[in-house]
């Protein structure tokens, strides 16, 4: 899988009840190489949606303890798993080969637009 790059996107749950939610970021796996990319303005309005303390859990997540992560196992588990503030799509593969797709090309695709720069 040397050609290719796999991604999750990074959910605010706003109401998981009707599964409303918010990208706020996308995970991109690169040989083994992780890369968080996120929006602070849907970081902001994620603020305006939650308490105080549960934008603080969503914000360390997203800004800190992504990066930590120590494989693609520990991803995929992640995509199972939802707290009910964030959760991530199933890790998807595409072939970053086709018109120099990288983890700035899917953020900008996936998370970001014009509208929340």
């Amino acid at each position: 899988m040397k050609n290719n790059i796999q991604y999750s996107i990074i959910y605010a749950d706003i109401r998981p009840e009707i599964t409303e939610r918010l990208s706020v970021g996308i995970l991109t796996i690169d040989q083994d190489k992780v890369k968080v990319y996120y929006s602070q303005k849907k970081l902001e309005v994620v603020k305006l949606l939650y308490t105080e303390k549960e934008y603080k859990a969503i914000s360390a997540i997203v800004r800190k303890e992504l990066r930590e992560l120590a494989s693609v196992e520990v991803l995929q588990y992640l995509t199972r798993y939802s707290n009910n503030l964030i959760s991530f799509s199933p890790i998807q593969s595409i072939d970053k080969t086709q018109a120099n797709i990288n983890g700035e090309w899917l953020y900008k695709n996936y998370v970001y637009n014009a509208a929340t720069a």
